[in-house]
C-alpha cells in the first residue's frame, strides 16, 4: 500500500477554473492527482470539492493551452499528457451564440461549442427547420474594422435579437421564443421527412416568412462594391466542419452568420421546405440587393418585380390558405424539383432512348474574338450531335467535312442576352491546353435560344439531349426569358404608376436606383411584374431562386492562390462541379477544371499547399493566400460528398464520409 510520503512525491497540484452557467463568477479550486487518474474521476473530485447542489451534466473540462475539449472520460492525465503546468476550465458544452440567418435577422441560440461544426449545425438547423443541412455552415465575418462598424450600425437599425433557447425553455424567453418552440416538425424515422407538411405551419414559423425589404437609405449603408479580391476575403471566414467552435476562438455571444455554404439544393420541395425555400430567396435577394453577384440592368428588374410580387403577397391582409393546394403525387414533385434541384435528381440520369439521341441543326451566327475580323458575326450552318457543334459554310456541304467542331464536354456556357433588343447569345468557353478559347453563337429568337443553350448546358457536364433533363432545362430556359421580358402579356393594359404603394428602389441595388428616376424604375418594374403577377408565394420564391441558380457567377466562391510555378497571385473561383482559374487584374477565365474528371486530390500540411490530378495527365498545385487550405480542401470535399446524395436514400447522412473527404489529416 502506498503511503501518504510517496503519494506526496507522485502527485501534482492542478488548477482548474469552474465556468457558471447564469453568469455568475467563475470559481478556482487546485486539486491534488496523480497521472494516472482518468478524466472521469478528476471531474468527480471537483464536483465534490465544489458542493454545489446543481446539474453538471453539460460541463466538460477544456484544456486552455492546448486548445481541446478533454471528451474522452475514461483516458487518464498521462495520456492526455496533462502535467502540473495545464490550466483547465470546468465549463459548459453548450454557449450562446448569436446567429445572422440568411434573412440577416440574428437570432440568440444555445449552441454546442463541444460538438464539431458539421453537427452544430445540424442541430441548429434541426431548431430552425431546415432540412438539409448538410448545404449549411457558419461563416466568420472579416476582421475589417471599418465593416465591423457598418455591420453594427445595420444591426443597431434593424429588428431586436430572436431568443431562442434550444435546451431548456429556461426563464426569460419572449413571445417569438415560443414560437420557435413549437415549429420544430416530427421527423419520420425511416426516410426523414416530416410527418406534416411545412405549409400546415408555415402561418406560425416566422422564418417561412419573408422579411420586408429596408428602405433605400438604410440598403445604402450597407453596400459595398465588391471586387474579386473582397469577394476572396469574405469567403475566408468559413469555419472548419471537423473541429467544435471552442477550438476555432469563438467566444460565448460572438455573432457568425448562417450561410447556404455549398449551392447545391438538394431534393427542394415546397411541400416540406417551407423555411429553406425562403432563406435561400432571401440569401439571394441580399446577394443580389449588395450585388455579391453580378447580373444585367435587365435580370436586376425580373429580380425587383419578384421581390415586389413577393412583398405584396407577403404583407396582403388575407392570411394564407393551404388547405385547397392539391397533395402533390411523389412523381410529380421529383420532376418539379428538376427546375431547382442541380445535378440532383435520378430522374435525370435516365435516358429517353438510347438509340436515338436527339440533334439540332439550325442556321445561327459565329463570332470568334480572337480572329481579326471586319465583320464579327458570319452565318454558318450549325449541327448538334452528342456532345460536340460542327459548324458548315451552309446546309448543303453539312454532309461533308465541317469547317471547324467545338467540343462542350467541360466548357463554360454564359449567356449574352438581352430580351428587350432581341439579342439571343450564347457565349462558350472551351478549355484548351493553354487555357480557354472564346465562341459566341447568335441565335434568331428565343426558342431557338432556348433549345442550343439547354444542349450546351448538358454537353458541358458531358450529357446529351437524350436526358430527359433537357425538355426541362429548356423549359426552364424559356420562363426565365419571359420573366425577363418587359413587354406587358397580349391584350393586358399598361400599368399604373400609382399602384405600386412601395418605394422602387428598395428592389434593386443602390447603384442600379442612382441610374434611374425613381418614376422610370416604378413603371419598369411593374411592366416586369405583369409577367409574373399570376404566381402564387411559393412558385414566386422558387422562380426567383431557379433565376438566381441561372446567373453566370451563381455559386462560386472566390480565393487568392499562388500556383506552384507562377510569380504571381491569382483567383481560385470554386463552384459546384468545377475550378476555375481567374486573372486578378482582369477578372476573366484562364482555365477550367472541372470535379468529373479529378483522378485525386491532397493537402500538404507543412507546406500548405493542395495538389489536384486531373485526366490526361493534367496535374495542378498551390497555396492559398487569402485564406488557409483546409477551406479550399473543405470545399473540395464537400462538393464531391454531396454528389454522393440521392433520393433513394434517407436523410441520415454518412457523417463519416464527409469528415474523410473534407477532414484531411493536419
Amino acid at each position: 500500500m502506498i503511503t501518504a510520503a510517496e503519494y506526496g512525491e507522485t502527485s501534482w497540484e492542478l488548477a482548474v477554473q469552474v465556468d457558471q452557467k447564469a453568469g455568475d463568477e467563475s470559481m478556482k479550486f487546485k486539486l491534488r492527482v496523480k497521472g494516472d487518474l482518468h478524466i472521469g474521476g478528476l471531474m468527480l473530485k471537483l464536483v465534490e470539492k465544489i458542493k454545489a447542489p446543481q446539474d453538471w451534466s453539460d460541463h466538460a473540462l477544456w484544456w486552455e493551452q492546448r486548445k481541446c475539449w478533454l471528451l474522452k472520460t475514461h483516458w487518464t492525465l498521462d495520456k492526455y499528457g496533462i502535467q502540473a503546468d495545464a490550466f483547465l476550465r470546468y465549463t459548459p458544452q453548450h454557449k450562446p451564440l448569436l446567429l445572422q440567418l440568411p434573412n440577416m435577422k440574428t437570432v440568440k441560440m444555445t449552441v454546442s461549442f463541444s460538438s464539431v461544426v458539421f453537427k452544430a449545425v445540424t442541430e441548429i438547423c434541426r431548431m430552425l427547420n431546415l432540412r438539409r443541412s448538410e448545404e449549411l455552415s457558419l461563416l466568420k465575418p472579416p476582421d475589417d474594422p471599418s465593416k465591423k462598424k457598418k455591420k453594427k450600425d445595420k444591426n443597431s437599425a434593424q429588428e431586436d435579437i430572436w431568443d431562442i433557447d434550444i435546451l431548456s425553455g429556461g426563464p426569460g424567453g419572449t413571445e417569438d421564443e415560443a414560437v420557435f418552440k413549437t415549429m420544430t416538425a416530427t421527423y419520420d424515422p425511416e426516410n426523414g421527412m416530416p410527418v406534416s407538411a411545412t405549409s400546415l405551419w408555415f402561418g406560425e414559423n416566422p422564418l417561412a416568412e419573408s422579411q420586408p425589404n429596408l428602405p433605400p437609405a438604410e440598403l445604402a449603408k450597407m453596400y459595398q462594391p465588391l471586387s474579386l479580391v473582397d469577394k476572396a476575403v469574405n469567403n475566408a471566414g468559413w469555419l472548419d466542419s471537423s473541429r467544435s467552435l471552442m477550438e476555432q476562438d469563438i467566444q460565448d455571444e460572438e455573432k457568425l452568420l448562417l450561410r447556404f455554404k455549398y449551392n447545391v439544393f438538394f431534393d427542394l420541395n415546397p411541400k416540406y421546405d417551407g423555411v429553406r425555400i425562403t432563406q435561400l430567396y432571401e440569401q439571394g435577394r441580399w446577394s443580389i440587393l449588395l450585388e455579391e453577384i453580378d447580373c444585367t440592368d435587365e435580370e436586376m428588374l425580373m429580380f425587383a418585380s419578384l421581390q415586389y410580387h413577393i412583398c405584396k403577397l407577403t404583407m396582403s391582409s388575407e392570411p394564407l390558405d393551404h388547405s385547397n393546394e392539391p397533395e402533390i403525387d411523389e412523381v410529380e414533385a421529383a420532376l418539379s424539383n428538376l427546375e431547382v434541384t442541380l445535378e440532383g435528381g435520378l430522374t435525370d440520369r435516365i435516358l429517353e432512348d438510347i438509340t436515338d439521341i436527339p440533334e439540332l441543326a439550325d442556321s445561327l451566327r459565329l463570332f470568334r474574338p480572337k480572329r481579326l475580323t471586319l465583320r464579327p458575326y458570319k452565318e454558318y450552318w450549325f449541327v448538334f450531335k452528342d456532345t460536340t457543334i460542327s459548324y458548315y459554310k451552309n446546309k448543303e456541304t453539312s454532309s461533308g467535312e465541317p469547317i471547324e467542331q467545338f467540343h462542350l464536354r467541360g466548357c463554360e456556357v454564359v449567356p449574352d442576352v438581352n430580351v428587350t433588343d432581341k439579342k439571343f447569345g450564347i457565349k462558350l468557353l472551351l478549355p484548351v491546353a493553354d487555357g480557354m478559347n472564346e465562341v459566341y453563337i447568335r441565335c434568331d429568337n428565343e426558342t431557338q435560344y432556348a433549345k442550343w443553350k439547354a444542349a450546351c448546358i448538358l454537353a458541358s457536364k458531358g450529357k446529351t439531349m437524350a436526358y430527359s433533363s433537357y425538355k426541362s432545362e429548356v423549359k426552364n430556359i424559356q420562363s426565365f426569358l419571359q420573366m425577363k421580358s418587359l413587354a406587358p402579356p397580349p391584350g393586358q393594359a399598361a400599368p399604373d404608376i400609382e399602384a405600386m404603394e412601395m418605394n422602387a428602389e428598395c428592389f434593386v441595388s443602390p447603384r442600379y436606383a442612382k441610374k434611374h428616376k425613381n418614376k422610370q424604375l416604378t413603371a419598369r418594374i411593374l411592366e416586369a411584374h405583369q409577367n409574373i403577377a399570376r404566381l402564387s408565394l411559393v412558385d414566386a420564391k422558387m422562380r426567383f431562386i431557379q433565376a438566381w441558380q441561372s446567373l453566370p457567377e451563381f455559386g462560386i466562391n472566390y480565393y487568392i492562390v499562388r500556383f506552384k510555378g507562377c510569380k504571381k497571385d491569382e483567383i481560385l473561383g470554386i463552384s459546384y462541379n468545377r475550378m476555375i482559374r481567374i486573372d486578378m487584374s482582369s477578372g476573366l477565365p484562364v482555365t477550367t477544371w472541372r470535379f468529373a474528371n479529378m483522378k485525386q486530390w491532397n493537402v500538404n500540411w507543412e507546406i500548405r499547399q493542395v495538389t489536384i490530378e486531373f485526366d490526361q495527365n493534367v496535374s495542378i498545385a498551390f497555396c492559398c493566400l487569402s485564406c488557409d487550405c483546409k477551406v479550399v480542401h473543405e470545399f473540395i470535399g464537400g462538393y464531391i460528398f454531396l454528389s454522393t446524395r440521392s433520393k433513394d436514400q434517407n436523410e441520415t447522412l454518412d457523417e463519416d464520409l464527409f469528415h474523410k473527404l473534407t477532414g484531411g489529416q493536419e
